[in-house]
């Protein structure tokens, strides 16, 4: 399909990436919804908490949320509310140790991890026949990378993805927040990763060191010491590489939508998959001038997130 003329403009203030990316994070949701937890097991004798928004509806909503994130998350929640509007029910899952819990296994969750997103679908087909993916930066992988491993096989049941934020070149997307102006993003998310590691220290003191932690200072560090050998990975670079959606795409057979701001401070611009969203019969490709990381922000804050509305807009249209 043709890359996607985009309709997104941002408010003057806002065309800077950093200043949509920080404002996105401090933009209120108003609409509250109700949620149902549920707890499934994993067959490593793991569990995954899942939180259900329901009202009897035909159609699903599959959200998988970014890194560090949860199903608290203000993209998670402003997409769902935005679903439930249009007559959805959702399913927001958490991933392992991210529901307020620490998970009981050694290994966490980490970008490639579709085994336990498919364990999700798997389970919310029991109950709905037609259901539909999203997902936000490191979910976007997630979500991209099962559909392109399982193409025709995600047919008929579910009817369409879209994706915000999605990084296809997981070495690439390394390297951009590795950059000097990215290091508020990265101090960020290796406290976080460290109180993760701390929590899990305890349970497996033998396994786990977090000795000289402080000396990491980007993710390919933190990938090549942690992620890789708690995962089965032959280092950062092997896990990069058997891990980043881009690979996948060319498998997906169910009508997807990539949303990417050109200014995403975490995504590498090139690694966007335009040449192949040229020629792909299943694949848009939108890419707005401004937007920052996952944000789009708007000059009001009460008006609905401008993705939630963009993304509902294309699972409609592919549903039909």
């Amino acid at each position: 399909m043709p890359v996607v003329r985009s309709s997104y403009r941002a408010p003057l203030l806002l065309r800077n990436r950093h200043f949509n990316t920080i404002f996105g994070s401090f933009m209120p949701v108003s609409d509250r919804l109700p949620w149902t937890r549920e707890r499934i097991a994993t067959p490593d004798d793991d569990f995954l908490d899942l939180d259900w928004s329901v009202s009897g509806k035909e159609r699903l909503l599959l959200i998988s949320h970014g890194l560090e994130g949860s199903t608290k998350s203000k993209p998670v929640l402003s997409l769902a509310a935005a679903a439930v509007r249009h007559g959805w029910d959702v399913l927001a899952w958490n991933y392992r140790g991210c529901s307020g819990e620490p998970n009981r296994a050694l290994r966490f969750y980490h970008s490639g991890e579709t085994e336990d997103l498919g364990l999700v679908l798997k389970h919310a087909l029991a109950r709905y026949r037609s259901i539909a993916l999203t997902g936000f930066s490191l979910g976007a992988n997630l979500t991209l990378k099962l559909a392109g491993e399982q193409g025709e096989d995600l047919l008929p049941a579910v009817q369409g993805i879209a994706v915000v934020a999605a990084p296809c070149d997981l070495a690439a997307c390394a390297t951009q927040l590795a950059r000097p102006s990215n290091r508020v993003y990265m101090r960020y998310f290796l406290r976080n990763l460290e109180k993760k590691l701390r929590q899990k220290q305890t349970r497996f003191p033998a396994e786990i060191s977090l000795a000289g932690f402080e000396e990491i200072q980007t993710f390919h560090e933190y990938d090549e010491r942690y992620t890789a050998p708690l995962h089965g990975f032959d280092g950062a670079l092997d896990y990069y590489s058997k891990c980043s959606s881009g690979q996948f795409l060319d498998g997906i057979r169910v009508p997807t939508l990539i949303l990417n701001a050109k200014d995403d401070p975490f995504l590498h611009f090139e690694s966007n998959p335009h040449e192949l969203a040229e020629r792909h019969p299943h694949l848009w490709l939108e890419l707005p001038a401004h937007g920052g990381h996952a944000s789009f922000g708007r000059a009001s804050r009460s008006e609905p997130r401008w993705y939630s509305q963009r993304v509902m807009s294309f699972l409609e249209t592919v549903g039909e």
